[in-house]
């Protein structure tokens, strides 16, 4: 059986990622029919199905697992590392005693546990002694109103975190880490909060220049090395990213200009796009930056797999720039504006013409952030390839991304 994974990042209230919740589905064929959706999920992980593994996942951060009556009763998390999984009691379970002890059990094997879709209901004081996360949509809390704020520092009191889940703006972050939520769950950070102008310091007056080097239709390399070599920072950045095990494995660079040519000039356009990307980033979290990098890869892996042009790589720069307004604060429409790139991917960045080739890839990032499975399953279809090779290529994308933010970093 193939796993078919998504995460959704859950953030402290730094808005730094803390931990990310995974969201499975069976593969083509249902092996547990007699089975609800959450109950075959769970068996799925327990029986070992993930076969990527759940660290490589989640870059070795907490995983939030749903798990329903039946698994959380034959103790099937106990099959996982109590490090990094948290069980997510899902709110359709049916509480009893017999529910209460299992998850009691649980706790006391080392686990950490929350609680879905929390609504402030009394039927779940019985799990709370037990309880380290209370995870509570936006709207919820908004129709509780002052029993909920009540609530949430009575759990805070308890040493029980609540998750703000669907918070979609900046005014609700704020609002709800005033009445102490500490984590959250949402959209809200690919969003621009505010529009500012940011100005920009000599290392990314660098960096933009080598952006618009790298856009000229006659490329030259001696320019390049000119601006790099400049700029020790960008010299450091530029020997680090070629000494990249997935990039160099044996050869040993003598100069500045034997490190152009030898990673060619599709890489030397790629790494100049990640270190604007990561200038740019300034105090937004690198989940940001992270994020961008796993859909640059993966709209670049799909442009193969679909024999697409690859230089320059402007599938790669779909993805990388996808997240570029919430970078820099401004719309889309008015940053694109200001980028030496073709119309066809300033509509793409823009959402117009989703149905374009571009348009699909950029839907194809969204459908797994979002776990929308028949989303995958309908642009794998206009790509003409398996959902499984599309699961496949975005795996291999996110751990690329991670490899490639260590190195840039």
């Amino acid at each position: 059986m193939f796993s078919y994974v998504a995460r959704q990042a859950i953030y402290n209230v730094e808005k730094r990622v803390f931990a990310y919740e995974l969201l499975f589905r069976d593969g083509d064929s249902n092996c547990f029919p007699d089975m609800s959706p959450d109950e075959a999920t769970s068996s799925m992980i327990a029986n070992s199905h993930l076969t990527v593994g759940i660290e490589d996942i989640t870059f070795n951060k907490p995983a939030f697992i749903n798990f329903h009556k039946d698994t959380l009763l034959y103790r099937f998390p106990s099959t996982l590392d109590p490090s990094s999984v948290v069980i997510e009691i899902v709110e359709t379970v049916e509480v009893n005693d017999e529910l209460v002890q299992a998850c009691k059990h649980i706790r006391d094997l080392g686990y950490q546990l929350a609680l879905d879709d929390y609504d402030f209901s009394p039927k779940w004081d019985a799990f709370l002694p037990f309880i380290d996360f209370i995870k509570v949509e936006v709207e919820e809390i908004e129709k509780q109103g002052a029993v909920a704020i009540a609530k949430i520092q009575t759990l805070n009191a308890q040493g029980i975190k609540t998750i703000a889940e669907k918070v979609e703006t900046h005014e609700q972050f704020e609002r709800f880490k005033a009445i102490g939520v500490k984590l959250f769950q949402g959209y809200f950070l690919a969003r621009p909060e505010m529009i500012r102008h940011r100005d920009l310091n000599a290392s990314l007056h660098s960096v933009t220049e080598l952006v618009s080097l790298s856009n000229s239709p006659n490329f030259d390399a001696k320019e390049v090395v000119k601006v790099i070599e400049k700029d020790v920072g960008l010299a450091y950045k530029l020997m680090r990213f070629v000494n990249n095990p997935m990039i160099n494995k044996r050869q040993k660079i003598e100069s500045l200009q034997h490190a152009i040519n030898y990673i060619g000039h599709v890489e030397i356009k790629k790494f100049i796009a990640l270190l604007a990307l990561a200038n740019m980033r300034g105090e937004k979290p690198t989940e940001l930056l992270i994020q961008s990098l796993v859909r640059a890869r993966f709209c670049s892996l799909m442009s193969v797999e679909l024999e697409l042009p690859e230089n320059p790589p402007t599938s790669f720069l779909l993805g990388l720039f996808s997240m570029i307004d919430a970078l820099l604060d401004q719309p889309m429409e008015i940053v694109v504006e200001k980028l030496p790139i073709g119309q066809e991917l300033r509509d793409a960045l823009c959402k117009k013409n989703i149905d374009s080739t571009m348009g699909l890839q950029m839907r194809a990032c969204f459908a797994f952030e979002e776990a929308d499975w028949d989303q995958i399953d309908y642009i794998a279809l206009q790509f003409e390839l398996s959902s499984g090779r599309l699961y496949t290529l975005y795996y291999e994308a996110m751990h690329w991304a991670q490899n490639m933010n260590n190195t840039i970093s």
